[in-house]
C-alpha cells in the first residue's frame, strides 16, 4: 500500500493502468474512501487509462489529523499525487467535496490538467446552499459522522447500488471518514486503540475535557441549549496558553507541549 507525505502526514494511494497511458485522477466526497471508485476505475482501466485514486487526509487509511484540516492540505495532496504520473495528460474529476478540491486545483494549476470532470458539486455558495451548509454542520456536531453517514449515504448512491448491498452497510460505512476500523485480532485492536489514545492525548486538556462534557450536554438538552453550552466552552478556550502553543507549534511545524493552562 503505498504513501505520500504532505507536511507530517501520510496520504495513501493507488495506481493502476499502463504508466505511459493517459491518467485519470478520481477524488473523493467527504464521506468516502478510495475503493468506492472501483467501477469508475475498471471502466476508465479497460479504456486503457492509468487511474489514481487515493484517500483524503480524514479518510480510509491516509493519517487523521486531530486539528487544522483544510481544503490547501487537500489540495497539495491531490498535487503530491498528480506529480507522482508524470508528464503525459491528466484527467481529473471528483465528487461533491471531491469536486471542489478538484475545482481548486484547476485554478491553481490548470496548465497541468487535460480534462475536468467535477460532479454534484457547485463553484459559488449561493443563500440556498449555505442554509444547508449550516444545517448539515449543525447534524455533524450533534449527531456525530455515524449520523452524516446515515443521512448523505441515500441520497449519493442509487437503489440500484443499494439493494443488493443493504444487509452490509455498516460495512461499506466502516471504512469511510472517521468510522470505526475492523481489526484482524485482539492485539490489532488494542494497538489501534492504544494509537488513537496518544492521539486524543497529544491534544490540549481543555480540548478533551471540554468535548466529553459537550458531548455529554448534547444528550440531555435541547438544541439551542447544546449550541450555546458549545459556544461557552469555545469562549473558554481562547484565553488558554495551549491555543497560543497550538498555533505556533503548527507554523513552526513542530508537535506541541500542551500545559493544561
Amino acid at each position: 500500500m503505498p504513501f505520500l507525505t504532505h507536511s507530517s502526514y501520510r496520504i495513501r494511494y493507488e495506481l493502476e493502468g499502463p504508466s505511459d497511458a493517459p491518467a485519470y485522477v478520481l477524488v473523493n466526497g467527504l464521506t468516502q474512501y478510495a475503493e468506492l471508485w472501483a467501477a469508475y476505475r475498471d471502466a476508465l482501466l479497460a479504456r486503457r487509462f492509468r487511474v489514481a485514486t487515493f484517500d483524503l487526509l480524514g479518510q480510509g487509511s491516509s493519517d487523521k489529523p486531530a486539528l487544522f484540516i483544510n481544503q490547501d492540505d487537500q489540495v497539495a495532496a491531490l498535487h503530491l499525487l498528480i506529480g507522482e504520473l508524470g508528464d503525459g495528460p491528466v484527467f481529473l474529476s471528483g465528487i461533491s467535496f471531491g469536486g471542489l478540491i478538484a475545482l481548486r486545483y484547476a485554478i491553481e494549476h490548470g496548465e497541468r490538467l487535460a480534462g475536468l470532470v467535477p460532479m454534484s458539486c457547485f463553484a459559488e455558495l449561493p443563500p440556498q446552499l449555505y442554509l444547508l451548509g449550516n444545517a448539515l454542520r449543525t447534524g455533524l456536531i450533534l449527531g456525530g459522522t455515524s449520523y452524516m453517514q446515515d443521512l448523505l449515504l441515500p441520497m449519493n448512491v442509487s437503489d440500484q447500488w443499494l439493494k443488493p448491498v443493504l444487509d452490509k452497510l455498516d460495512s461499506v460505512k466502516r471504512q469511510g471518514w472517521l468510522v470505526n476500523d475492523v481489526y484482524a485480532d485482539a492485539d490489532a485492536t488494542l494497538a489501534a486503540a492504544h494509537e488513537t489514545a496518544a492521539e486524543i492525548a497529544a491534544n490540549p486538556p481543555l480540548v478533551v475535557n471540554g468535548i466529553k462534557d459537550v458531548l455529554d450536554q448534547q444528550r440531555i438538552a435541547r438544541v439551542s441549549e447544546s449550541l450555546r453550552y458549545v459556544a461557552a466552552w469555545n469562549a473558554a478556550f481562547l484565553p488558554s496558553k495551549d491555543l497560543t502553543e497550538g498555533l505556533t507549534a503548527t507554523f513552526e511545524k513542530r508537535p506541541p507541549n500542551f500545559t493544561g493552562e
